[in-house]
């Protein structure tokens, strides 16, 4: 049986935006396993220096970014698109188990497949100590 997730490649900008806020409430859901469902069985990730491969990697990444990123808050915009490719900015805050408050900036570039699912994706993060005080995602 083929999984297709909607809206399919090519993207408009339209269609672009849609991927972009899907992922963005499933990542902001904090279920591992959901978010897994939106990649290829083996997608090929770079997560900062870090490679994962597959949904069973993804799923692990995420369980253990989680327990290390408390109080998860992100937002995702559109940069660009072409075809099966989507280019996102992002920011996310979280508080580590010392308390101390993080925003973390970056860049994606996804790969989808003909069925709406990505194949690759690749993130460049920066994190930057902030005071509670300088959060913006409540």
């Amino acid at each position: 049986m083929i999984v297709q997730k909607l809206p399919l490649p090519p993207f408009t900008e339209e269609t672009a935006r849609q991927k972009i806020q899907m992922a963005e409430d499933a990542w902001n859901s904090k279920e591992p396993e959901r978010v897994s469902m939106a990649y290829t069985p083996d997608s090929a990730w770079r997560n900062r220096n870090q490679f994962i491969n597959g949904r069973e990697e993804i799923v692990q990444f995420l369980k253990a970014k989680w327990v290390k990123e408390i109080d998860y808050k992100l937002k995702k915009e559109y940069w660009a698109h072409t075809g099966n490719r989507i280019a996102v900015r992002f920011e996310y805050e979280y508080r580590d188990s010392s308390g101390q408050w993080w925003r973390a900036y970056g860049n994606e570039n996804w790969e989808f497949d003909e069925n709406g699912l990505m194949q690759k994706r690749f993130a460049s993060i920066n994190d930057l100590a902030i005071l509670e005080s300088e959060r913006k995602f409540k």
